[in-house]
């Protein structure tokens, strides 16, 4: 059975490697993300290389192997699954349930999962719009772009807020902003770094480009 501190590893070796497709993760992207030191990390690489789950080239970065991957994936499987239980079955608030998932991820048995899994009707997404993998590790990742990139006034639907603190989930919720929410981006400004856009029901919101960027949103049409 892997530790929980090895499920962390790998969870945020696989969250990194899909942040930054086609590129080896770096040390300093694992201590960045788990808020630990450079040489701490490094060790614990060592140690998951020598137990076949990541590949690691000194100074370089690391990748996860076929068995590391398929663990990183049932991790993260459980993680977004217990989100949206938290949601939909306990009544927790959105901008509060990563903290507690994960917690809860290295605690729960397969079995339980499982339930969950069936009592939410087996979902494709957690509450924030992060695919949740299948009980295979098959993960489909949403087609949708991010308000900085998404074409102008076409009615979109939002799929994702990929800033998951709950500083920034509590302002897209104010902001009408969550997945399902349907909007329209009217305008674009590249110098003084703002996006526009209109909700359904008429209200404007503007946002900078780093706020616009951790929102995608797909054609209502898809």
């Amino acid at each position: 059975m892997a530790t929980s501190t090895v499920e962390d590893y790998l969870k945020c070796i696989l969250l990194e490697d899909q942040a930054h497709p086609g590129a080896l993760v770096t040390m300093g992207q694992i201590a960045s993300a788990l808020s630990v030191a450079p040489g701490t990390v490094t060790s614990m690489v060592k140690t998951l290389a020598k137990s076949g789950l990541v590949s690691y080239e000194p100074y370089s970065g690391v990748e996860l192997t076929r068995e590391g991957r398929e663990l990183a994936m049932h991790v993260l499987r459980r993680h977004r699954l217990i989100e949206l239980f938290l949601v939909e079955v306990m009544g927790v608030d959105w901008s509060e349930v990563h903290a507690e998932a994960e917690l809860l991820e290295h605690a729960v048995s397969d079995r339980l999962i499982d339930r969950m899994d069936e009592m939410l009707g087996r979902p494709s997404a957690d509450p924030h719009g992060d695919p949740i993998p299948d009980a295979r590790g098959k993960l489909e990742e949403p087609r949708a772009a991010s308000l900085v990139g998404c074409p102008l006034g076409t009615p979109l639907r939002v799929v994702r807020v990929t800033d998951q603190s709950p500083e920034f989930l509590q302002l897209a919720e104010r902001e009408g902003l969550m997945p399902g929410s349907e909007l329209t981006v009217t305008s674009r400004s590249e110098a003084a770094g703002t996006v526009l856009v209109e909700s359904a029901g008429g209200r404007e919101v503007s946002l900078g480009f780093r706020a616009a960027s951790m929102i995608q949103a797909a054609d209502v049409t898809d």
